[in-house]
C-alpha cells in the first residue's frame, strides 16, 4: 500500500488516480499511524515551503515522515515534496526541511526574457541509472511548475538535471528515498512509467 500524504497543499486526486492508473494499492491520508505502517510513502506539494511544514507539523505528520526517511522504505516526494527533503529553504525567509538530503532550496535569478515560474514541459536528462527510471528515454520531457529548485552540497544525490537559466536538480535520491521537481501525474506517458516504476519498487520491499 502507498500512502499520499494528505497536508492540505497537494494535488492529491491527480496523484492518486495515476498511481492507481498504473495497479497501485493507494490511500489518501492524513493520519499518523497510517503513514508509519505504510510500504511506500508519496509526499506530494505546491504552495509555500514554510506553510508546507507548519501544517505537517500541525497534523503530527513531521515526525513520522522524518522516521519513515530511515527505515529503507520507497518514498517520492514531488515538487514541494522534493525540497522538504533538505535543509533548508530561503523563501520568505529561512525554514528549516526535513535535513535528509544536505543542501538549500532557491529562487531561480530572473533573467531577460525568461519567465518565473518555470511552468511547463521540460527536458530531464538522467546522470545516474535508477530504477526510478527505468524504460524512460534520457532527455524525456516532463511538466514543471515552480519558482525554486534545489541546490544540493554535493552531487551525491544528485540523479537528474534540467536547464532554465540554470542547471538545476530536477530527480534526487538517497538509498530508496526519492524526489522530482516535476509533476509525473501531469506528464502523460512517461510519468506514469515513472509512477509505476516506483509502485515496482514498492512492491519488492
Amino acid at each position: 500500500m502507498i500512502a499520499v500524504v494528505d497536508y492540505g497543499m497537494g494535488n492529491l486526486r491527480s496523484v492518486s488516480k495515476a498511481l492507481e492508473h498504473v495497479g497501485a494499492r493507494v490511500t489518501v491520508t492524513s493520519n499518523p499511524e497510517e503513514v508509519a505502517r505504510a510500504k511506500g510513502l508519496v509526499l506530494p506539494g505546491v504552495g509555500a515551503f514554510k506553510d508546507a511544514v507548519s501544517n505537517l507539523k500541525t497534523l503530527d505528520l513531521w515526525d513520522v515522515i522524518l522516521e519513515f526517511l530511515t527505515t529503507g522504505k520507497p518514498f517520492l516526494g514531488i515538487c514541494l515534496g522534493l525540497q522538504l527533503l533538505f535543509d533548508v529553504s530561503l523563501e520568505f525567509g529561512e525554514t528549516k526541511g526535513f535535513g535528509f538530503i544536505p543542501g538549500s532550496v532557491v529562487a531561480f535569478d530572473k533573467r531577460p526574457g525568461m519567465k518565473i515560474p518555470h511552468m511547463g514541459w521540460n527536458q530531464v536528462f538522467v546522470r545516474k541509472q535508477s530504477p526510478l527510471f527505468q524504460g524512460i528515454k534520457n532527455g524525456e520531457f516532463f511538466y514543471f511548475v515552480h519558482s525554486y529548485y534545489v541546490k544540493p552540497e554535493s552531487e551525491d544525490a544528485l540523479l537528474a538535471q534540467t536547464e532554465y537559466g540554470v542547471t538545476f536538480p530536477s530527480a534526487v535520491a538517497k538509498g530508496n528515498v526519492f524526489g522530482v521537481q516535476f509533476h509525473p501525474e501531469k506528464s502523460q506517458k512517461a510519468g506514469l512509467k515513472l509512477l509505476e516504476n516506483f509502485w515496482n519498487l514498492v512492491k519488492e520491499c
